[in-house]
């Protein structure tokens, strides 16, 4: 395999773009109405395809490809820091877990931000109902395999392919 690490990146970008259309059709096709946690990882994948796509528009050499790969492993970090808390909480007792509270976007236009996510991930009883499995995995449950998945893809591709 002649893979590049542009074309690496690129399929990175593509990957999380796929993720974020099947979400989409997941609320839209399927109508599972989407969490506080649900959209906060969707915000987080967004923010990875983008970090994908600069790293492919850029492709940096060495140096810069190992810069680009600590940045866009801290988007998938923080992707699966976000969906690793969402499996927490689903994975606990039913009643144990406190209401969000408000809608997120009233919540946005009354709050600040940060008290905002604080918030959320404080809280998360409606994060707690499991709409949709295969496998036994939650919809979470494969956002934290994706963000693994692309943490490991973005640090091999820009570590350890050629400069296209």
């Amino acid at each position: 395999m002649n893979l590049t690490r542009r074309q690496a990146n690129l399929a990175g970008f593509a990957a999380c773009v796929a993720a974020l259309c099947v979400a989409l059709f997941a609320q839209y096709g399927l109508g599972l109405t989407p969490c506080h946690l649900c959209i906060f990882q969707r915000v987080c994948v967004a923010g990875l395809g983008v970090a994908f796509l600069l790293a492919t528009l850029h492709n940096p050499g060495d140096l810069g490809a190992r810069v680009c790969a600590g940045l866009i492993g801290l988007c998938a970090a923080t992707t699966a820091v976000v969906a690793g808390r969402h499996v927490w909480i689903q994975l606990q007792p039913p009643g144990s877990v406190p209401g969000c509270g408000a809608d997120l976007s009233f919540m946005l236009d009354v709050l600040p931000v940060i008290q905002v996510i604080i918030k959320v991930f404080k809280a998360g009883g409606e994060c707690q109902k499991i709409d949709w499995s295969f496998l036994g995995i939650s919809i979470p449950g494969y956002v934290l395999i994706f963000a693994i998945v692309m943490l490991g893809w973005a640090v091999w591709a820009n570590t350890r392919l050629r400069r296209a």
